[in-house]
């Protein structure tokens, strides 16, 4: 949520110095630039807010807490981003077929400065998503890649549009239009997975894998049968079938599950809870279905 805000105040600022330049420098590639950074504020504002409703704990009508949220806020501003990369796109057409004069020399320099801004926000934001594993700010971050992509792009339009000279003006536009199908490009990228986690999908096999890796070391497993795991928010939960032998007590069973649960979630602080299911080896070699031995 810390990097969230930091985006949101560096947007709000980048928005207004943009639009300026844009307006003052008669450059619509900047405005379009300054319209991305304002869809770029309400996005985090969403996503922020995702990310508050997503770290309420459990309660009587959310029993599996509210870990939903994150990814819906990540489809969201999605979304925004479609709309955004739609509306710079008519707007430059719009300015392409109407004569206008070229952009000023020194909106050169302002996106430079947005350029290096927005790329380093990229990677701070992008880190911390990685760390907590949430694709809401996965999502948030990779607008602030898409932001500096569209600023330069509007570098080398009005760079074009200064050097070529009369019969050049109009490329800036140009530019503005190829950054909004890059907007396009991103905001479909980051819809998909949101939209799978949505969905249920299964998170990255490494995690399986491992899930099971740990699960086989603990005494009294013989194998492993079925293995789910799906992603709430920013918690991982897990469905394993654990294969001991028939002929011990239920009890013992019951301590075997407990203790590969234990070893579990120790393993993976985001694994919240492990769904344990004891099967005895003898049925499952009778139904003929595969078994992962340790």
């Amino acid at each position: 949520m810390r990097s969230t805000i930091v985006g949101i105040l560096v947007n709000a600022l980048l928005a207004i110095v943009k639009g300026a330049a844009g307006f003052l420098g008669n450059s619509y590639a900047l405005v379009a630039d300054a319209i991305e950074s304002s869809a770029d504020v309400l996005s985090s504002l969403i996503v922020f807010s995702g990310l508050r409703i997503a770290a309420k704990p459990r309660d009587d009508n959310h029993p599996y807490g509210h870990g939903k949220a994150e990814p819906l806020a990540a489809a969201i501003v999605s979304i925004a981003l479609i709309g955004a990369a739609v509306m710079i796109s008519v707007q430059s057409v719009h300015e392409i077929i109407t004569p206008h004069h070229a952009p000023e020399p020194f909106t050169l320099a302002v996106l430079v400065l947005v350029i290096m801004v927005k790329e380093g926000l990229f990677r701070y934001v992008f880190d911390v998503g990685q760390q907590v594993g949430s694709t809401a700010v996965k999502t948030d971050a990779f607008h602030h890649r898409s932001d500096a992509i569209t600023s330069a792009a509007a570098f080398v339009g009005i760079a074009v549009a200064l050097v070529g000279g009369a019969g050049w003006e109009s490329s800036d536009d140009w530019a503005a239009l190829f950054a909004a199908v890059i907007i396009f490009y991103n905001a479909y990228r980051l819809f998909v997975p949101a939209i799978a986690e949505v969905m249920d999908a299964a998170p990255p096999r490494h995690i399986e894998e491992r899930v099971r890796l740990v699960a086989q070391s603990v005494e009294g497993v013989i194998g492993l049968d079925k293995c789910l795991v799906r992603k709430l928010g920013f918690d991982l939960y897990v469905d394993l079938h654990v294969v001991v032998s028939g002929d011990i007590s239920v009890r013992k069973g019951h301590e075997i599950g407990h203790s590969v649960r234990d070893a579990i979630c120790k393993d993976n602080q985001r694994i919240v809870d492990v769904l344990i299911h004891i099967e005895p080896e003898e049925e499952l070699n009778k139904s003929g279905r595969r078994i992962t031995r340790g």
